[in-house]
């Protein structure tokens, strides 16, 4: 065994003994088992009684919240009662303004921290949801000092009659009337099916590229959080997503003007038509996907579309497109670590989970064109925060050692070189290794050393589209994932600590 693996597996299971005894302390709080928390939609009905719970989250001081919350855990507040409460004190107290990003990532967050719960072993899903209601306090207290908005009641003598709903709030939409939107919202929430609302809500989330993606990412982090805590208790949480999809702050009315934000969707709209009935019968095409992800580093976003188009057109099937576009995104992150390059995947992972979920074909195929638009829009938005890396994906190769990598290793890595954690990952997968115990120990150094709410929403992401990316794919986005991860060198994060106190 070589000094530098002798070190980094010496290092690693300092970390681990001191993971273990981080998150020993859990213990007090019942177990959540993977049942529990698993989503299943309209499973679960929640009365007033839940409205309690919300005002002690909105009311308790940040520095005693955290002793409350076990303490009703403890008495039999559970676990989906929580994470309901979070997300009403989220969506009544933050406003999706002036950006749908900031302060509003405590609501933007909670799907996610759901998402690593529920990947955790049963006595770990508390931590994520602790670090969120906290998250909270910080973003309530911003908006507090910004302008004591609240969410308030719908404008019930304006809300459109069930059989004027659907085309009230399209309309609305299409305009960007915020305040017909608002009612309408109200009226296809209480009138038309859950899947009708859906449907109608994807038509516009990914429809301009403001906010870098954050519309699209609360379309699918907000229904999916609404699909563990019950259907009754989506107006709220849709009137805020329909304030959030209208965001365009500082210009005239998108809907008579030609911005940048919204011409890859005017271009792409009338392009999703000329696809033929069979444009999702191809098939996969690795060289297609390489020569998508090569186009991606200097095409503008209506030149990226034209190609997807062209090559469906003659045969290529949908997946190697989204190969494509997580590979492309992938390696924006790894030439220019940060925050631009983590939206790009973060909204990659929203778009694809609305394509999976809506029913119009015609709304699959935009959004498919749209998600390898987005690509370059986040291009060249890292661009103007500095030079990117020369390296790409195809310079990029495992590391050249002799040494076997193995999970406790390549963890340690990630603290110390990010890029060479990479191609130690690479070798890894392989030589065989298996993924599973990798992702697992990248979700739980998050548990600890997650300081944000990027951390939580990136690794959520990234982890969950390890599956959604065609074999051939998977082990180099897995190992370029590590350029946002955590590893076992990394600090921990302060809340370990407040949590075992609050839980005693």
């Amino acid at each position: 065994m070589s000094r530098t693996h002798s070190h980094n597996r010496r290092q690693f299971l300092s970390s681990a003994a001191s993971t273990a005894a981080g998150l020993s302390f859990l213990a007090h709080l019942p177990h959540v088992s993977r049942a529990e928390a698993t989503l299943t939609p309209g499973m679960v009905r929640f009365t007033d009684d839940i409205e309690p719970l919300v005002q002690l989250i909105e009311e308790t001081p940040r520095q005693r919240l955290l002793e409350q919350v076990a303490q009703k855990i403890q008495s039999g507040t559970t676990y989906r009662e929580v994470l309901a409460a979070l997300l009403y004190a989220g969506v009544r107290n933050v406003q999706p303004r002036p950006s749908v990003g900031f302060k509003f990532h405590c609501v933007l967050v909670v799907n996610s921290c759901h998402l690593a719960s529920l990947a955790g072993p049963d006595e770990d899903r508390w931590l994520p949801i602790f670090w969120a209601i906290d998250y909270f306090k910080d973003s309530q207290a911003d908006e507090a000092r910004r302008s004591g908005w609240h969410l308030q009641a719908v404008n019930e003598s304006q809300v459109p009659t069930k059989e004027k709903a659907r085309q009230a709030f399209i309309e609305a939409m299409d305009s960007w009337d915020v305040e017909q939107a608002d009612v309408a919202t109200a009226a296809i929430v209480r009138h038309l099916p859950r899947k009708d609302v859906f449907n109608l809500f994807a038509q516009y989330a990914a429809r301009d590229f403001r906010s870098i993606g954050h519309k699209a990412i609360y379309l699918a982090n907000g229904w999916r959080t609404l699909d563990a805590i019950g259907w009754e208790n989506a107006e709220p949480v849709l009137r805020s997503l329909t304030f959030a999809l209208l965001n365009h702050r500082g210009e005239s009315n998108p809907s008579d003007n030609d911005h940048a934000a919204d011409l890859a969707w005017r271009v792409n709209e009338p392009r999703a038509t000329q696809l033929g009935e069979n444009w999702n019968k191809g098939q996969l095409d690795d060289k297609f996907t390489r020569e998508l992800i090569q186009e991606g580093r200097t095409a503008a976003p209506a030149n990226i579309s034209e190609l997807v188009a062209s090559a469906m057109s003659n045969g290529v099937g949908p997946q190697s497109v989204w190969d494509g576009v997580f590979m492309s995104a992938m390696e924006l992150l790894m030439r220019q670590p940060g925050i631009v390059g983590l939206h790009g995947l973060t909204t990659a992972n929203a778009v694809r989970y609305i394509y999976d979920n809506t029913d119009d074909e015609l709304l699959k195929r935009k959004l498919l064109l749209q998600a390898s638009s987005f690509n370059p829009y986040f291009r060249e938005s890292a661009m103007g925060r500095g030079k990117l890396s020369s390296m790409n994906y195809d310079t990029w190769e495992e590391k050249a050692t002799d040494e076997k990598p193995n999970v406790e290793s390549i963890i340690a890595e990630i603290s110390s070189n990010k890029l060479d954690a990479s191609m130690l990952l690479r070798k890894y997968l392989s030589g065989g290794g298996a993924p599973a115990p990798l992702i697992d120990e990248a979700r739980r150094q998050i548990f600890l050393r997650g300081r944000n709410a990027h951390d939580y929403k990136y690794s959520s992401a990234v982890l969950e589209d390890y599956s959604h990316l065609s074999p051939n794919w998977r082990d180099d986005y897995l190992a370029l994932s590590v350029f946002s991860l955590k590893g076992s060198n990394d600090r921990q994060s302060p809340l370990v600590e407040r949590t075992r106190s609050a839980i005693g």
